[in-house]
């Protein structure tokens, strides 16, 4: 079976072990009185930026370089599942940035460039909010089960799993 070509394996990686470590931070950063909640807050903030460059630079390598065909029984779910990911990691992604900008809070990655800011808006802030947290069980969702194949195809050894080391 054929691999994915080495850049396109790079992003994956590194944004699958961003998005994993962002997960948990997210879920204990609203705990009330969570331990190191702000620390949280800061990289879970700030990652979700590195996580928005990183889908749109696989997606730009992705349409110049499609992944090599899987000949598979469900390779339409398994398409399905990717383009369903890569949806709700934007959709995460954005915002989280509207979010925290029209919130009025830093974003520490973009203000420390100059980055110009939306105004403050509070009910432009609660909407995404509310859109970030719907959309936070999505992007769960299909890591769970996006990991679960992966594991599922890495048991049976079937060259699936292999096309992304």
């Amino acid at each position: 079976m054929q691999r994915y070509r080495r850049p396109a394996r790079i992003l994956h990686w590194i944004t699958a072990a961003i998005v994993l470590a962002m997960i948990p931070a997210g879920l204990v950063m609203v705990q009330k009185d969570a331990p190191f909640g702000d620390a949280l807050f800061i990289f879970h903030k700030n990652m979700g930026v590195v996580v928005l460059a990183l889908v749109l630079a696989r997606l730009a390598y992705r349409w110049r370089h499609p992944p090599p065909p899987l000949n598979i029984p469900l390779a339409g779910v398994a398409k399905a599942t990717h383009w369903l990911l890569y949806a709700a990691l934007l959709v995460m992604a954005v915002s989280g940035y509207v979010r925290v900008t029209t919130g009025g809070f830093p974003l520490e990655m973009l203000d420390a460039i100059g980055l110009p800011r939306p105004a403050k808006n509070e009910a432009v802030a609660e909407i995404a909010k509310r859109v970030h947290w719907a959309a936070h069980y999505a992007v769960i969702g299909l890591v769970a089960l996006h990991v679960a194949a992966a594991l599922r195809h890495a048991l049976r050894r079937d060259g699936v799993f292999s096309r992304m080391l």
